[in-house]
């Protein structure tokens, strides 16, 4: 739908809503298909462009399935594609699954670094991952195409690709413990390392953080992330469609240019709002807003039920001046979710309960960095953010520095378990064994998080990451 009535797709719909319990991937787009929700795309300035029901997604993504097999693509081929919000993307993730494939989610170019280095970046990925095709927007074309001749692999848009023929075929079985996608960080690393995710690691991680958020009645999530990285491809995109929900997308760029479009969707949901964001999300608008500024009449931030907290280490003191700036406008200081996660756990790991909003402790950095206090000097305190307590079927313990488990409030390494860790670091057997610990009563290996922190009464804090301290 590209008209200019067009209708965003509703919060709620007859169909029965599903916590991600679903065998594979596939079955979670088959059933989102038959809701009426779906994917809505706005843009800068927040005017809605493009509705994208689930069922229509589903509709592309076979075709798109089709177009790969005719192609050649085989069951446990990589395919490349360059994660830009918007239909193209969202559907051909979809068809790479459906294709029995493995699809590899790259970031778009920055305004931060030049061509050269962007496709220096994307090579690395590349090599890495080592891609059967890249598939890109039109637009980035000739940066794109470059990457793929250094690596040697097919490089098409979008555009192109959709030209090419879908003949039917009988698609692949896919099963649960099969490798649904690979996931890399966003920065341009030397060695990066792509995450290999399965079926039942990612469903049973959206069923976890869709349960510990309560999703339901009358939800709706709005999203400004980049679907290259996890908090935004498995919390913002995945999570939607596998949780029955609909969403109102932002492209990241767009975000940068004009953040309070953001809040301005938010105002817009009549129900309740599910919306994430790293530390610097919230600071840069409260920066935005000055103190002339009528906030209560801009924006109505009253149902935004769930703000959430992630990415990176949660600032109190910014997460206060958001509080502060837009708290006339009926923000709530207790929708503040905290959380804590990573790729190599699918994503998330913990997640504060719903309405118990930010808690912090004052910690004496001495205690921190292992170090022994002088007495002499006035102790300094660092305030240390609840990161919530673990998802359903994760396990999380703190170790010390000979791996024995830690008592409340003692400072170690975060190590966890469950179902949703990842199978392995694709092609890196080095790396896996470097944080996945084989555990000793056959419950499930462990993932050393390389962070460190301490359990207090069932919930997480996170002080910092391991190499740093």
């Amino acid at each position: 739908m590209t008209d200019a009535a067009l209708t965003p797709t509703p919060n709620d719909c007859p169909l029965p809503r599903r916590r991600s319990d679903f065998a594979t991937f596939n079955e979670a787009v088959d059933y989102a298909a038959r809701s009426a929700k779906g994917l809505n795309f706005h843009d800068m300035r927040g005017t809605l462009e493009r509705v994208y029901t689930y069922s229509e997604m589903r509709e592309d993504a076979l075709g798109w399935a089709r177009r790969l097999i005719a192609a050649g693509v085989n069951k446990g081929d990589r395919i490349a594609l360059i994660a830009e919000t918007g239909p193209d993307f969202a559907s051909l993730f979809c068809g790479v699954v459906y294709a029995g494939a493995w699809p590899v989610p790259l970031p778009l170019p920055t305004s931060f670094g030049g061509k050269e280095s962007y496709i220096d970046q994307l090579s690395v990925q590349l090599n890495s991952s080592d891609p059967l095709m890249l598939i890109y927007p039109g637009e980035i074309g000739e940066m794109a195409k470059a990457a793929a001749n250094r690596q040697g692999c097919i490089g098409t848009s979008w555009e192109d690709f959709a030209q090419e023929p879908d003949p039917e075929c009988t698609l692949p079985e896919v099963g649960p413990d099969d490798i649904c996608y690979l996931q890399y960080s966003s920065g341009s690393t030397r060695f990066p390392t792509g995450v290999a995710v399965t079926h039942k690691a990612l469903l049973n991680n959206l069923a976890g953080h869709a349960h510990s958020m309560d999703i339901g009645e009358d939800d709706r999530c709005v999203s400004w992330l980049p679907w290259y990285h996890d908090m935004g491809l498995v919390g913002c995109f995945l999570s939607l469609i596998a949780n029955q929900a609909s969403a109102d997308l932002l492209k990241t760029e767009h975000f940068a240019r004009r953040p309070l479009a953001w809040l301005d969707l938010i105002s817009r949901n009549k129900g309740n709002t599910l919306s994430y964001s790293p530390t610097f999300g919230y600071d840069i608008c409260a920066r935005r807003i000055s103190s002339q500024s009528n906030v209560a009449e801009r924006f109505d931030l009253s149902r935004w039920r769930l703000a959430g907290n992630g990415a990176d280490m949660i600032r109190p003191d910014v997460m206060q001046n958001f509080v502060n700036a837009f708290a006339s406008a009926g923000f709530r200081a207790n929708a503040f979710t905290p959380s804590y996660g990573l790729a190599e756990a699918t994503l998330a790991v913990t997640v504060m309960p719903p309405g118990e909003g930010i808690k912090v402790e004052l910690v004496e950095e001495e205690t921190l960095s292992g170090a022994q206090r002088d007495l002499s000097r006035p102790a300094r305190y660092r305030a240390i953010v609840n990161c919530g307590k673990p998802i359903r079927d994760m396990e999380v313990v703190i170790r010390g520095a000979n791996d024995e488990i830690k008592g409340d409030h003692q400072i170690g390494k975060v190590w966890c378990r469950g179902t949703s860790v990842m199978h392995s670091y694709f092609r890196n057997p080095e790396a896996t064994e470097e944080c996945l610990v084989p555990s000793t009563d056959g419950k499930g290996d462990w993932l050393d998080t390389g962070d460190m922190g301490y359990m207090a009464d069932g919930y997480l804090f996170i002080v910092g990451r391991a190499k740093d301290m």
